[in-house]
């Protein structure tokens, strides 16, 4: 069987696939919420949710460098990856070892895409119906944000140096679907660094629990140094795209109170 993935890719399948080996954090949580945790053999150190799935499954590395002997040693016929959280060199060497599908994402369309081409491929009918709550969840979501106030807002994912989410990110769509209009509107690059003062008219700064692991005390440095409001936001419902997004919706509710 032949599937395309979100790079537009050949990715041939004999077989549904019965032993996972998924290399994206969110991917491995939608997998579990798909009815596939039994299937899952490989993860990586960063897959967090659901609890204990790093002790089910056998961990493999991280997402930028994992031992593909121990891929090897599990013999995987399907392995997830993401472009922009594995790296090209990793996939040439994956495809010697069992077909690699790769997501790739930018808005929630995108999102629901990949679920539902997941879904085919592992003939789950909860992909469908997972898509459709999305849908209904998201549609709510917009009728509750209408009448909000648009706020400019710098989105801060790393410190020394500080680093932000620019534009053709997820992070940045998310942001855009709370009506945050970012301030780095203009930027070239994805993850910039930047200077904190160099931005006088942004409403709030957000400061993401991940990757950099923000705390309730680098808000009061910054609200401090800067005389800005600062918010700590869970950074999993901004950048983990999947099953995760359906939880997202309530909690951006709450950002808004």
């Amino acid at each position: 069987m032949e599937f395309r993935d979100q790079l537009d890719r050949a990715v041939n399948i004999l077989n549904i696939p019965s032993r996972i080996v998924s290399l994206v954090p969110s991917q491995t949580e939608l997998l579990v919420d798909l009815g596939l945790e039994n299937n899952i053999v490989g993860v990586t150190k960063f897959c967090i949710h659901p609890n204990g799935i790093r002790k089910k499954a056998t961990v493999v590395g991280g997402t930028k460098n994992v031992n593909y002997q121990k891929i090897i040693d599990l013999n995987p016929d399907f392995i997830l990856c993401n472009k922009e959280e594995n790296t090209l060199e990793m996939v040439e060497n994956l495809e010697s070892i069992a077909p690699v599908w790769i997501s790739d994402m930018y808005n929630i369309e995108d999102c629901k895409e990949m679920i539902l081409k997941l879904g085919e491929i592992f003939q789950s009918e909860k992909a469908k119906n997972l898509v459709s709550e999305i849908n209904l969840a998201q549609k709510d979501f917009q009728e509750f944000i209408e009448s909000k106030p648009y706020k400019t807002v710098l989105y801060l994912i790393w410190k020394n140096p500080y680093m932000a989410a620019g534009q053709k990110t997820f992070i940045n769509e998310l942001l855009l679907l709370n009506k945050f209009k970012n301030a780095l509107h203009d930027s070239e690059s994805r993850y910039p660094e930047v200077v904190l003062e160099d931005f006088p008219e942004v409403d709030t700064i957000l400061l993401s629990t991940e990757p950099y692991p923000f705390k309730s005390v680098d808000v009061d440095d910054l609200q401090k140094k800067l005389n800005k409001k600062v918010v700590l936001v869970d950074g999993e419902y901004f950048s983990w795209y999947g099953s995760r997004l359906l939880k997202a919706f309530n909690y951006f509710k709450s950002l808004h109170q």
